[in-house]
């Protein structure tokens, strides 16, 4: 039996990077969610934009050193499918722009996931909740 493919937001990667898991709880949720992608318990997508947004949040939180260490750990993150940018992603997310008047990352991560036909986006940004086509879930 097929699993869901559902899509994970660059937010769920960076809680448990950024905030300390005993304490915040969005943190521990993440890092529990990520433990079940990497034991192939959930399958599970992200778009290769995650990449510069983690390396990018990171370096400007903890410096280059850091940011250089998590995006190594992410491009070797265990049984997460890594999508590659197309003309059709791009052709949804300029459509969900103008549907949703979303911003451009949130419309391609969206865009990623319904050209990938992963139905669920999990992620706490709640500009999600907004489009029909795909319903976000947080972990």
């Amino acid at each position: 039996m097929r699993k869901d493919l559902l899509y994970v937001d660059s937010n769920i990667f960076l809680y448990p990077i950024i905030y300390d898991v005993n304490t915040v709880a969005e943190a521990k949720r993440s890092k529990d969610f990520l433990l079940k992608i990497a034991k192939g318990d959930v399958e599970a997508c992200t778009a290769i934009i995650t990449w510069d947004e983690i390396v990018w949040v990171v370096r400007k939180i903890f410096g280059l050193k850091p940011s250089i260490d998590q995006g190594r750990k992410f491009l070797s993150f265990p049984n997460l499918k890594l999508l590659g940018v197309r003309k059709g992603v791009v052709l949804k997310a300029q459509e969900l722009i103008e549907n949703y008047s979303l911003k451009p990352r949130d419309a391609f991560h969206a865009a990623t996931a319904i050209e990938n036909r992963a139905t669920t986006i999990i992620s706490y940004d709640r500009d999600f909740d907004k489009i029909k086509e795909v319903k976000r879930s947080e972990p």
